[in-house]
């Protein structure tokens, strides 16, 4: 998954860094680009964490107008949790496979587009290594639950 990525970050011209979570939102990869920038891998791993942990894209915490991390809604604040480390923006998805949560991928370097295409094009790679075996990887971005 972190090569997938890395190589499309490559390929539209950006510095990303990747980490994976398990499903508890504890790191078991994370790499920066050379050049990436020093406050990626935290970032990177906060969109992880979220995502893994509430089971849903961070893109869908501010999706207007009933995104529920946006003013006036019910989940306003939440990204001051968990000492700050709740992400409510574009890069983090969950890794689904067979309709379970088993972790979270989170990209920071690049605009929410390019952190999208970079997160896809690792899910997308899960779900071509995992099919042949039977397995079946939600590669979406509009991942709910």
């Amino acid at each position: 998954m972190v090569a997938a990525a890395i190589r499309k970050a490559a390929e539209i011209g950006v510095l990303e860094t990747v980490c994976i979570t398990d499903e508890g939102g504890y790191p078991i990869s994370l790499e920066r680009m050379d050049g990436g920038r020093v406050t990626g891998p935290q970032i990177a791993w906060n969109k992880a964490f979220t995502a893994a942990g509430h089971k849903r894209s961070t893109h869908l915490f501010t999706t207007p107008p009933n995104g529920p991390a946006l003013p006036g809604n019910e989940a306003f604040g939440i990204q001051w949790s968990f000492e700050g480390r709740f992400a409510a923006f574009v890069g983090g998805f969950p890794i689904v496979v067979d309709g379970e949560v088993v972790g979270g991928i989170g990209l920071s370097g690049g605009n929410g587009e390019q952190d999208t295409k970079c997160g896809l094009a690792a899910l997308e790679a899960l779900r071509d290594l995992l099919a042949p075996e039977g397995f079946v990887v939600l590669a979406a971005v509009d991942i709910k639950k």
